[in-house]
């Protein structure tokens, strides 16, 4: 992997340099990786009307999926903060790659549950590795790197609806046809394995001067308290989040009559918006501060999300774009505000905030599943209309910016 690097404008006191280079491949490689991901919710209508599942069926899917992604994610980071694994990300991109092939493959119920299982693992090797890569190419743009990460992730999701139009005109099997894009991954990953290995000394050297120099800047108890409530603001994201990415289609379809294939198209819309936000949020928050943007990126939305259950298809269409827009900005926000709050465990904060995030996605989506087959559809976006009043804990929050900014 070429290191063609560009030193960080108007920061006169960093050494450290910007490698775009490898931020962009890794923004590519999220893409690959949450295209392959989005491809289960997106063919949940087709497995639906195949298998004749329930919406708890459907949520189990997405329960087993995020469940071994979220288990294990702070794991790897944990461990890899202590042994970095420069090849470790092309073996989870390995290892989803065998999850399609299973997935394109089988006939029964539980295999489903098996194959959704090991996409989630390998996306549990991929997140937190992939983010180190990025925080040791950004130099000292932090929210930049974290947000041009991000956005292929999110793009990669947005693609997932588009794809399954393809699976649901061309049947279970042709999900094989999308093995090409794990493949392309392997080759990308294993290219900036390579780059990490030769540059890994140099990094570990520069987290541990970090770490000792923040060492005593923030409380041990405050660093324990923001971190709570930086999980229970990824908590009301991602319930609200899952909610719309994994029931978006049936609300359309029960509510408004559309079919499978025009559900998908407003999928995308909504996934394309939430693409487009998340680049905001890491430059915004280098630029004015992680903990405003935190605050309306989640509270922000809440306007739009009590609002949402109430109109008509246009209205539901517009409401979405900005809620998706919004809502995105608050990842990258947090991520950096927590790796400055505890600095040089790159590995261990992206693997527990990635597996929080991914883990109380599968629960809200077994759980909103078996809400909506009680109540309705419409019932569960009444509900999770609120949840982003939650916001208001951001207040809570300490100021942890760097002094150079907050003079700025």
């Amino acid at each position: 992997m070429a290191s063609a690097e560009t030193a960080v404008p108007g920061n006169p006191s960093a050494t450290e340099q910007t490698v775009l280079k490898v931020l962009l491949a890794m923004s590519f490689s999220h893409l690959l990786n949450d295209t392959i991901q989005s491809l289960l919710p997106a063919i949940y209508p087709l497995l639906q009307r195949e298998y004749q599942l329930t919406f708890t069926q459907v949520g189990l899917i997405t329960l087993c999926f995020q469940v071994t992604a979220s288990l294990l994610q702070p794991v790897v980071g944990f461990y890899t903060d202590r042994k970095p694994k420069p090849y470790s990300l092309a073996v989870g991109m390995g290892i989803t790659l065998c999850g399609l092939v299973l997935l394109s493959r089988v006939t029964s119920y539980p295999l489903i549950l098996v194959s959704a299982a090991m996409v989630g693992m390998g996306s549990s090797i991929f997140h937190p590795e992939a983010s180190r890569i990025a925080h040791m190419a950004a130099g000292g743009r932090h929210g930049f790197a974290q947000s041009l990460f991000q956005v292929g992730g999110n793009l990669g999701s947005s693609l997932g609806p588009l794809a399954g139009l393809i699976i649901v005109a061309h049947g279970q099997t042709s999900i094989i046809w999308f093995g090409g894009i794990a493949a392309l991954g392997i080759y990308i990953l294993y290219r900036v394995g390579g780059w990490y290995q030769r540059n890994l000394a140099h990094h570990l050297a520069r987290s541990k001067a970090r770490q000792l120099a923040a060492a005593s800047r923030v409380p041990r108890r405050t660093v324990i308290f923001s971190i709570v409530i930086l999980l229970v603001l990824i908590f009301s994201k991602y319930v609200y989040l899952v909610s719309l990415t994994n029931y978006y289609t049936f609300y359309l379809i029960h509510h408004f009559h559309l079919s499978i294939q025009e559900s998908q198209v407003y999928l995308f819309i909504f996934l394309f918006s939430v693409a487009a936000g998340t680049f905001f949020g890491g430059p915004l928050g280098d630029r004015f501060g992680r903990k405003y943007v935190i605050w309306f990126s989640i509270l922000g939305v809440a306007p739009f999300s009590l609002a949402l259950p109430h109109v008509g298809l246009a209205a539901t269409v517009i409401l979405s774009v900005f809620i998706g827009g919004i809502l995105s900005s608050a990842f990258s926000a947090i991520l950096v505000y927590a790796q400055e709050l505890i600095p040089g465990k790159v590995g261990l904060i992206a693997g527990l905030f990635f597996g929080f995030a991914f883990g109380i996605s599968g629960v809200a989506s077994a759980a909103l599943g078996k809400l909506a087959d009680l109540t309705s559809i419409e019932h569960v976006f009444l509900v999770c209309g609120f949840l982003p009043l939650i916001g208001v804990l951001t207040a809570l929050l300490p100021n942890v910016e760097p002094r150079s900014k907050a003079k700025a």
